[in-house]
């Protein structure tokens, strides 16, 4: 029987196109290929996706060079690693060698533009150049904790230890924000490599970025040259063969929406974990007790631009809406925000975008360019606006404006979110909270991964090894 199986078997690649085959719970029409092509079937959401040879080759060649690289990381001295961020950071503070970058980052935002996508995340600044530089020099300071021993027990004539130890290669998928890939340099604190695949928009700026300060700072460290390695394809496709590689041993996406899941499933089901942003869109309610200006603040400071942490959904409690609805909407009229407002809450602030929303659609993520747009809704009390938040929102961050005792506490324990505030949302972000360059924003969309804030730093790829030790070299197994 088993022989008869294997024989009927056939690559994707060799079934016609337009055959159905089944595909999770879908049954889906197999796309058109060329010779080289490989087809991704993705049982999660039914999508069938061709990976082209170049974007596969792309991808493989960077991770090739990582994990070689990463063996010989493990002999590196830490004085080397902290000389490369010191070096990465000396070349990105050199204005000779920013200019070249910020020459490839104008090109990128014009070809962007042209193309007719949001370029607000994209174009370099001092205070991006600046950031990044702090963060570089903040890893150089931080000290390895490979090798640390975090539990140890001694037996009669033996030692038993945990020890803390590199992961291994690291694959980003980024979004077209040049800063970041700054960020994912930080996994060489603790002896890791990276990948990284950047947004299409940014690989010019990306590349710059490479040739001109990071090949030069690897080089200068005596590190090897594929410790951090950028994907050199424009094609979405390079991403996704990325996260089906064996030689990767974590997957990280950051963005949000589908592009993320997607990416997430690909890599869940080739055996790679992953840490995964999902849906942005911050959550604030605003209860009775809330000043006049810590609301004006907190939603004004929430809406300063478009990024994942940005205020998505407003809750303000019905109790507040006599005194604290006039200054709600006075906020959002002088931001010039499109509001939408969601049914049942209407005649409170001005409905400039859609009006009567189904409650079930405050669970989309607006994304903008200029004039800030979000949800609005009312709730009758803290349990029903928390409830509002663990039934639509992203699972992301939820924040509560009040002035009762004991209400950040109930809300804390009621909401099923990750990072929970007493003020503006946008404080989610590693470098601005932890001073720490984040590698990305994991939600609880999809559950807990790695058991721990989702706000991921280099320092935090790590592994743990057991060792066991032998002191007399008899000792006897009792067992």
């Amino acid at each position: 029987m088993d022989s008869e199986i294997d024989t009927d078997r056939r690559r994707f690649t060799e079934v016609a196109a337009g055959t159905p085959v089944v595909v999770g719970d879908w049954v889906v029409p197999m796309p058109e290929t060329v010779p080289g092509d490989r087809v991704v079937a993705v049982a999660r959401t039914g999508d069938l996706l061709v990976v082209g040879e170049a974007a596969r080759r792309a991808a493989t060649a960077a991770v090739d060079d990582a994990h070689a690289a990463f063996a010989a990381m493990t002999t590196t001295e830490p004085g080397r690693v902290d000389a490369f961020f010191d070096g990465f950071a000396a070349l990105l503070d050199d204005d000779s060698v920013w200019d070249v970058i910020a020459a490839a980052n104008a090109a990128d935002v014009e070809r962007a533009r042209t193309a007719g996508r949001f370029t607000n995340r994209l174009p370099v600044s001092d205070k991006m150049r600046a950031a990044m530089v702090d963060g570089l020099r903040g890893w150089a300071g931080r000290e390895s904790s490979v090798g640390r021993v975090v539990e140890r027990r001694e037996g009669p004539d033996y030692v038993l230890e945990r020890r803390v130890a590199p992961l291994g290669v690291v694959a980003f998928v980024f979004e077209g924000r040049p800063n970041v890939f700054a960020d994912g340099v930080g996994v060489l604190r603790n002896g890791n490599t990276a990948v990284m695949r950047i947004g299409g928009d940014a690989l010019g700026t990306a590349e710059a970025i490479e040739q001109h300060a990071l090949a030069p700072a690897l080089a200068h460290a005596g590190l090897p040259a594929g410790a951090v390695r950028l994907v050199r394809s424009r094609d979405r496709a390079a991403g996704q063969a990325l996260f089906t590689l064996p030689q990767v041993r974590l997957a990280v996406a950051r963005g949000s929406g589908p592009t993320v899941a997607l990416l997430g499933s690909i890599a869940e089901q080739h055996g790679i974990p992953a840490s995964l942003h999902g849906t942005g869109g911050a959550w604030m309610y605003v209860d009775a007790t809330a000043t006049p200006a810590a609301v004006e603040n907190a939603v004004s400071a929430s809406l300063d631009r478009k990024v994942c942490n940005t205020l998505n959904t407003l809750v303000l409690d019905t109790a507040a809406i006599e005194v604290l609805g006039p200054v709600v909407a006075k906020t959002l009229e002088s931001l010039d925000a499109v509001v939408h407002v969601a049914a049942g809450s209407s005649g409170v602030v001005a409905a400039t975008g859609t009006s009567d929303i189904p409650i079930e659609s405050l669970s989309r993520e607006y994304e903008w360019e200029g004039r800030p747009e979000l949800a609005f809704v009312t709730a009758d009390g803290l349990p029903a606006a928390a409830r509002l938040v663990n039934d639509h929102s992203p699972h992301f961050v939820a924040s509560i404006l009040t002035t009762n005792p004991g209400a950040f506490e109930q809300f804390y324990d009621a909401v099923d979110a990750p990072y929970v505030g007493a003020g503006f949302t946008r404080w989610v972000d590693g470098q601005w909270a932890w001073q720490r360059p984040e590698l990305g924003l994991t939600n609880w969309e999809r559950g807990r991964l790695l058991g721990r804030s989702g706000i991921l730093s280099g320092d935090d790829i790590v592994t743990v090894r057991d060792v066991f030790l032998d002191r007399s070299g008899e000792a006897r197994q009792a067992r």
